[in-house]
């Protein structure tokens, strides 16, 4: 007898659906023969000794024939234990097990423990999300991720804990009767959204570093990636961490597209089941290329990616290995990771603010006024060589962090918090999204659509190739038009550029800053002083550092 499951392989951040055809032989063979066709991994050939045994100590007592197991379509890698529940359904319904008929309108996963419970799989929300793409209405999920699943609107999750409620909820939508396992979960985004400003650390800690405060105002009102050099101890990675509390919060739509890439990696909270506030990722220096980018004979996302819609935090810059380095410069540049494989090319969002930290010289003390520091010219130039100049290039921000005198340590007076910054940041951000809205080339017929919305895409060769919603953003063209400098100002930019040998890149990036301390101050044009303030956030670019 033959009998259909659906269930659902993850490729990247994307999920496609599979049907499971399950045939089961009419007559008894010496021995069960269990075949699984349709390019299974190692996981899912496994699967048949987990399923035969939970279907067994559930209770059912299956007679030894052949079953053949296809996974369709056949070209499609499938791996994972998520396939082990559509598996056991499909034999129990050829087997006769199972009042309901068919089961196209549900689509199935889980692992199943040799007792017949249900453990938890990844990349569930994927999952929901082509159901409802599907039209498919019914989704069955370990109760570990159901929390994550039920965010999706349109699709109804059923949390169930083994084989046996699994059946049962089946059989209840057969024959019309409420069973105990038959209602949905459902989880109020909007009610997680709204409770998720908690527990981040706060500018208000911060002593002294005014200076430093205030380029992270910047970066964050602008999307502008920044890189903080001080000695030791002065404060970088306190700041750094404090950094996404200021940032604006996450929308429905981002959030939904951070959680899915969590999901995938397997580090999403199976508590929260959305990720409800910025990521912030902080790899070790130690840290591969493919732990930075992502990879894997299956490609899974890496450290990059996790940050998508957040805050990377690079700490002690120059000691990342030069090629680890170097691999961020696409997603830097193009917002997202694309892997080839010999089987497959994946390709994963990475759109983040980058905020790194080095010290000044091999030893970190260069410029202290105990003299303790001995580093020779070279030596400092080769330090600060081993962050390339293209890296380099694509970050806006240079700042030096200065040792915290014992006054400031020590003062009593009241620190500005994270809260009043962070409302200067959401104002500047809104000007900015009224600027580039205003003048999008689709602005007189429908809003742009978030940055996670599919049709988020270049229209034309004078257009950016992607929607732009911060300064950070912005094409030539469009610093053209928003950053225009009066004469006063063209002559201050052009002394900079003489006298501090500045390239071609740091001209884009000092106007683009420029906008952004302009916006900060709710000024419709950059003025001599912004313009002096973002060249100033140029540190390695002066001959000092050369």
């Amino acid at each position: 007898m033959l009998f259909k499951t659906r269930s659902a392989a993850v490729y990247g951040i994307d999920a496609h659906l599979i049907d499971v055809e399950i045939d089961f032989a009419g007559y008894k063979t010496e021995k069960d023969e269990f075949s699984t066709v349709g390019l299974p991994d190692a996981a899912v050939r496994e699967s048949r000794d987990r399923v035969r045994s939970a279907i067994r100590n559930s209770g059912f007592d299956l007679p030894t024939t052949r079953i053949t197991i296809n996974l369709a379509p056949a070209d499609l890698k499938k791996e994972g234990s998520g396939f082990d529940l559509p598996i056991a359904i499909g034999i129990l319904g050829a087997y006769g097990a199972l009042t309901i008929k068919e089961v196209h309108d549900f689509v199935l996963v889980g692992e199943l423990g040799l007792d017949g419970t249900l453990r938890e799989v990844q990349g569930v929300l994927p999952i929901a999300i082509a159901a409802r793409a599907a039209g498919i209405r019914n989704v069955i999920l370990p109760a570990a991720n159901a929390r994550e699943a039920a965010v999706v609107d349109g699709v109804d999750v059923f949390p169930v804990r083994s084989l046996l409620e699994v059946r049962e909820l089946l059989n209840g939508f057969a024959s019309g009767k409420q069973s105990m396992f038959a209602k949905p979960l459902r989880v109020d985004t909007k009610q997680l959204l709204a409770g998720s400003e908690h527990a981040l650390p706060d500018f208000r800690d911060v002593r002294g570093q005014l200076v430093a405060k205030r380029a992270l105002e910047v970066a964050a009102a602008g999307g502008h990636n920044i890189l903080m050099i001080g000695p030791p101890g002065s404060g970088k990675t306190m700041l750094a961490k404090r950094l996404p509390s200021i940032l604006a919060p996450l929308t429905f739509e981002e959030a939904l597209e951070t959680t899915k890439i969590h999901s995938v990696a397997g580090v999403l909270d199976k508590d929260a089941g959305l990720v409800t506030q910025r990521p912030f990722r902080a790899p070790h220096h130690t840290v591969s290329d493919a732990g930075l980018i992502g990879g894997g004979i299956i490609p899974r996302p890496g450290e990059v990616s996790l940050a998508h819609n957040g805050l990377l935090f690079l700490d002690e810059l120059p000691e990342f290995p030069r090629n680890v380095l170097e691999v961020m410069r696409q997603p830097l540049e193009d917002g997202q990771v694309t892997i080839a494989r010999a089987s497959m090319s994946l390709s994963f969002p990475a759109r983040f603010m980058l905020a790194a930290a080095m010290n000044p010289c091999p030893c970190g003390y260069r410029g202290d006024p105990s003299g303790r520091c001995h580093c020779t010219a070279p030596l400092i130039q080769r330090y600060i060589s081993r962050v390339s100049g293209p890296l380099l290039d694509r970050i806006d921000i240079h700042i030096e962090v200065p040792a915290v005198q014992y006054k400031e340590l020590r003062g009593g007076s009241a620190q500005e918090g994270s809260a009043e910054i962070r409302s200067r940041v959401l104002a500047a951000r809104e000007r900015q999204h009224a600027r580039f809205h205003a003048n999008a080339p689709d602005s007189g017929r429908q809003p742009p659509p978030p940055a996670s919305d599919p049709r988020s895409r270049g229209s034309s060769r004078t257009a950016p190739r992607q929607k732009v919603f911060s300064n950070a953003q912005m094409s030539t063209q469009q610093i053209r038009i928003f950053c225009e400098l009066s004469s006063e100002a063209e002559r201050l930019l052009e002394r900079a550029m003489v006298s501090q040998g500045l390239s071609a890149r740091a001209h884009d990036r000092i106007l683009k800053v420029a906008r952004t301390v302009a916006d900060l101050a709710a000024a419709p044009s950059i003025t001599v002083q912004h313009l002096a303030e973002a060249i100033q956030y140029r540190t390695l670019d002066r001959s000092h550092w050369s």
